[in-house]
């Protein structure tokens, strides 16, 4: 078989080649040390493999049709809406994702954005060196808030712990409820209207798509805050920025936007009032690359001996 790697994943070339060469045995492995997004690149790319990687990049039809030989796809990544799942089940294409290499990188940020929002850590910043103090910067603690969470995978349970060691009283709704400790389970609109920090972490589908939307936005108290580290579209970007110029709540973070960066500079969100943005970073943690790389060997592995894994 032809295995052919179709972008770095974030750790040194030559480890993730040897990484993916043990794994592949006496299989070819081609990699490519770019990351090319263009559908003709993607075609010249994979067009003679039977199985290709790749990470959070658009992967058509239109592409899929050119690779005659295609029988696997190896997404780098946790979410796999990126990838046309419907025509891969039509050509009997195999699918695994690697979920669970950035479940506590994920987490990490989730509480850099609610400290920071708290406690105005880059506002700080800029005051001190431009010789101001302290005044109108001081903010809450996290000790007794109410915490909700939408979603409760892995990363939404490992948020739930941390929440509880932080002293917060945490709330969740989620499709499947589970024995969560020190988790209430509640429905959508009481998380929202109850809470004062609200993070999402659920997958986007035709049912997420949207969750968050101008109307459960209006429920959320004028002091809560909205964390995003999930997917963009699940959250209406311009009901939320709306929400944060009028005053209706007192903040938001976001990593996810409705493409990948870079984003428009004119985008709602990034002109919103108190809203921190980062670049879709969440997930990429120095040792969640590693991870990463190393779930995507046991995936080829697996999937070579003919017993595949993490099937989506």
């Amino acid at each position: 078989m032809k295995i052919v790697l179709l972008e770095p994943l974030g750790i040194p070339d030559e480890v993730l080649v040897e990484k993916v060469r043990e794994a592949a045995g006496d299989n070819e492995v081609i990699y490519y040390n770019t990351r090319r997004e263009d559908t003709e690149t993607l075609i010249e790319r994979s067009r003679d493999a039977d199985a290709v990687v790749l990470s959070n990049f658009k992967f058509s039809r239109e592409v899929m049709e050119k690779c005659p030989h295609l029988k696997y796809i190896c997404v780098a990544f946790t979410g796999y809406d990126h990838v046309d799942m419907d025509y891969a089940r039509e050509r009997g294409i195999a699918v695994s994702n690697c979920a669970g290499y950035s479940t506590s990188a994920v987490a990490d940020l989730v509480f850099g954005f609610v400290i920071d929002l708290y406690r105005n850590i880059i506002k700080c910043n800029d005051v001190v060196r431009n010789g101001g103090t302290k005044a109108g910067l001081i903010g809450p603690e996290l000790e007794g808030k109410k915490f909700g969470i939408i979603g409760t995978g892995a990363i939404g349970s490992r948020v739930a712990r941390i929440a509880n060691a932080f002293g917060c009283k945490v709330y969740a709704y989620s499709r499947t409820r589970k024995n969560l400790p020190d988790v209430t389970f509640t429905d959508l609109d009481t998380l929202m209207s109850t809470c004062d920090i609200i993070s999402v972490h659920v997958p986007q589908n035709s049912e997420t798509t949207g969750m968050i939307s101008k109307e459960k936005i209006a429920l959320m108290k004028n002091d809560a805050v909205l964390i995003n580290t999930a997917r963009g579209p699940i959250v209406d970007s311009i009901a939320l920025a709306e929400a944060l110029n009028n005053g209706k709540i007192a903040g938001a973070a976001v990593d996810v936007f409705e493409t990948e960066p870079p984003i428009d500079p004119e985008h709602p969100l990034l002109n919103a009032r108190n809203c921190i943005a980062t670049p879709h970073i969440a997930f990429a943690s120095v040792q969640a690359m590693y991870k990463r790389a190393d779930i995507v060997c046991e995936n080829i592995r697996a999937y070579l001996e003919g017993n595949p894994v993490n099937l989506v």
